[in-house]
């Protein structure tokens, strides 16, 4: 006799596991979990005899792995929400820079920010997030800029790890933007992210990562090849934001460092995405700063389906240039922006997402794995990347537990 805390029958899944279907579809399914993993999966015909602590009907509703956000800029203070309104009006973004907006805008907020104004800002962007269905969510720093700002970020995204009952990944993108008291020195705030910013986040356990920015308008390949290699010898792994504006070899840069991931990459040469191909570098895409942005050249969707580089999908949430807290919102863009098939979008947001952080013990349903799942109010997996502006989340469990949507 088996024993369970929790056990869904009347429910159709989609586990996510490698199908000719897309979706690994059990019809008629059943999950039953335990000590917050999951105990057994399949169809309903053949559970096991066992007794449950809990057992719960779904009417037929859907289960798919919870959502995963592999790249979000959640925690910062202030609006540009003015700025949006501007640039729409006619003011190009290199104006409102110059007046005092644009990202420096954004880290002044930050800088002058208390913690607990952080904390509750961020929290509540986390919350909209898990409305949409996600129970991991990755954080990124990248608006302090100075040591002190950029701990101060870490910390708030790992207070929220800690209190929210969501799994928050940190990362450290000091290698935002180049500051302003740095102006002209870009290699020498490198020098102190280097120097003060990465033993302390290892010490610490501040950040599960690193990431950069390599454009035109922040860091060259060689200054963030220096931060990387000292970060790689300090065991921590890499991300990159890469060739999302122009082509300055982000995607062979991450892919020489073994990257977890390249994000954006509509300007990737190639070489690039041959490389990622061959490191195993996931391609994270993001639908809601091209949108926002205007961009016109695409991510180059078919050499990664043709590679068999994975393609994960995110929110990019930032108040910059994604102002985006829904991943079936991302999902529904990716498919309609880049091509992507609905398949395509749910394993992006859950299967190759949880890839794109290094973690293995989610993105799928499978015996052993984290029970994190998330119940749809839907006739298929496909109306998640078909219908806009709607929210047919009718449940979210968090490692076998309940999480609080109201």
């Amino acid at each position: 006799m088996s024993n369970w805390d929790l056990l869904f029958i009347d429910a159709k899944l989609a586990t996510m596991r490698p199908a000719e279907d897309g979706y690994g579809v059990v019809d008629d399914g059943a999950i039953a979990i335990r000590d917050g993993r999951i105990a057994w999966l399949g169809p309903a015909a053949d559970l096991p005899a066992g007794e449950a602590e809990e057992r719960r009907s779904l009417g037929g509703r859907w289960i798919t792995p919870a959502l995963i956000d592999c790249h979000t800029h959640l925690v910062f203070a202030g609006d540009r929400a003015d700025e949006y309104e501007r640039r729409l009006g006619g003011e190009s973004y290199a104006d409102i820079a110059a007046a005092g907006g644009g990202i420096r805008s954004t880290v002044a907020a930050t800088r002058a920010a208390e913690i607990d104004e952080l904390y509750d800002s961020a929290h509540d962007r986390l919350r909209q997030l898990a409305r949409s269905g996600a129970a991991t969510v990755e954080v990124k720093s990248g608006y302090g800029l100075d040591v002190a700002s950029e701990l101060k970020m870490l910390s708030v995204a790992r207070n929220l790890g800690r209190s929210s009952g969501l799994s928050i990944r940190t990362t450290l993108l000091a290698a935002h933007a180049i500051p302003a008291e740095f102006e002209g020195r870009a290699d020498r705030y490198i020098d102190q992210i280097i120097a003060e910013l990465l033993p302390d986040i290892v010490e610490n356990e501040l950040a599960d990562a690193v990431d950069a920015y390599v454009e035109t308008i922040a860091f060259s390949a060689p200054q963030v090849a220096r931060l990387f290699r000292a970060t790689v010898e300090a065991g921590l792994p890499v991300k990159l934001h890469a060739d999302q504006l122009s082509d300055g070899g982000g995607a062979e840069l991450a892919a020489h460092f073994n990257a977890l991931s390249a994000d954006h990459l509509e300007y990737a040469a190639d070489a690039g995405i041959r490389a990622m191909a061959e490191a195993g570098t996931a391609a994270v895409l993001l639908p809601g700063a091209y949108l926002t942005l205007g961009e016109t050249r695409k991510p180059p969707v078919a050499m990664l389906r043709e590679l068999g580089v994975p393609i994960a999908i995110a929110t990019d949430l930032n108040p910059g240039t994604s102002p985006l807290a829904s991943l079936p919102a991302a999902m529904a863009m990716a498919s309609r922006l880049f091509g992507l098939t609905p398949a395509e979008c749910l394993a992006g947001a859950t299967r190759e997402a949880a890839r794109a952080l290094g973690l293995d013990d989610r993105g799928i349903l499978d015996v052993g794995l984290r029970a994190d799942l998330a119940i749809w109010d839907i006739a298929h997996p496909r109306d998640l990347s078909y219908w806009m502006g709607v929210s047919p989340l009718d449940g979210l469990i968090v490692e076998g537990l309940d999480f609080d949507l109201g």
